[in-house]
């Protein structure tokens, strides 16, 4: 993908000199124009005055970097080679639906000040009953069965040394760390579980291969009100009208396409597709208060030393 990037960026360069557009840098017969740089600086994100100069230079040198890598890969003709031509085509791809999605976003009305107020009521665990958790958070490396079984042993459980030794009659493979978090830190569809528990107490929260043995040690009260929340709130539902509109459009879209399975997939019957919506904008929806890391999202970066 970073030869896609690369190589794309590079054909941007060629076209500067036929729109007319001012040029920052010539790199043998080649142009770098001001566009270029201008577009990754607005990439990079906001910068002061005093920091605009600094960082134009910054990207001007690394464009100039990878004008030379370009060169030097089109005289050794990378752009006909299988896995290249493979990754452009499919960063093209990406770009499009990308912009297919941003585009239909913009078309999603905000929500209303009475649609903020209603969502602030019927999430109190987030908000008015929001609580700060110390927990201990205990990864499991186990199949949706052997989850059901660890679950329905969890109600008799007090604490971690209950929950180790649970894991190591079962055999499963375990790890496990202490961290502190707020409501809206958590897997949105726990949030409510979470706060019915005391201290002691554990929630399983599974996926396909995986899953998190969440421990309360410790839960403090950290109510939000509506202003501190209204932000965070309208940021979330509009999100939420953009991944829904785009789900409608595609539905609406392969409604109408002619699609034929061929091969082995034809054998198979199709899976439901992965909402482009979360393909196209690389995210998933999260809690609608300030973003913190999903731990359930990371399952494949924790180690399971024990067993």
């Amino acid at each position: 993908m970073l030869i896609a990037a690369a190589a794309l960026a590079g054909c941007g360069a060629r076209s500067s000199s036929d729109t007319g557009t001012q040029i920052a840098a010539r790199v043998n017969r080649e142009e770098i124009s001001v566009h270029q740089v201008n577009y990754f600086l607005r990439r990079q994100g906001a910068t002061t005055p005093e920091q605009a100069e600094a960082a134009g230079r910054q990207t001007l040198e690394a464009l100039v970097d990878q004008e030379l890598a370009v060169q030097a890969a089109l005289e050794q003709k990378l752009d006909r080679d299988p896995v290249v031509m493979q990754s452009l085509e499919a960063a093209r791809r990406e770009l499009l639906a990308r912009a297919y999605a941003e585009r239909l976003a913009q078309g999603v009305p905000a929500p209303t000040p009475q649609e903020v107020r209603q969502y602030f009521d019927s999430k109190p665990a987030l908000f008015a009953r929001r609580r700060l958790y110390t927990l201990v958070d205990t990864a499991i490396d186990a199949t949706p069965e052997e989850q059901k079984a660890i679950a329905a042993q969890l109600p008799t459980t007090r604490g971690t040394s209950d929950i180790a030794l649970v894991l190591r009659q079962s055999g499963l493979r375990y790890g496990s760390r202490r961290t502190s978090m707020g409501a809206e830190a958590l897997p949105l569809h726990v949030v409510d579980k979470m706060a019915t528990l005391n201290e002691g107490q554990s929630l399983l929260v599974g996926g396909p291969r995986d899953a998190h043995i969440f421990t309360v040690i410790e839960a403090r009260p950290a109510p939000l009100n509506l202003e501190e929340a209204r932000g965070a709130i309208e940021n979330f539902l509009i999100a939420e009208r953009r991944r829904t509109a785009l789900e409608q459009q595609i539905k609406a879209l392969r409604s109408d396409a002619r699609i034929e399975y061929h091969g082995r997939f034809a054998q198979q019957v199709p899976a439901e597709a992965k909402p482009l919506g979360a393909a196209a904008s690389g995210a998933e929806p999260a809690n609608p208060t300030v973003a913190l890391e999903d731990p359930a999202r990371n399952l494949s970066k924790t180690s399971y030393p024990n067993k």
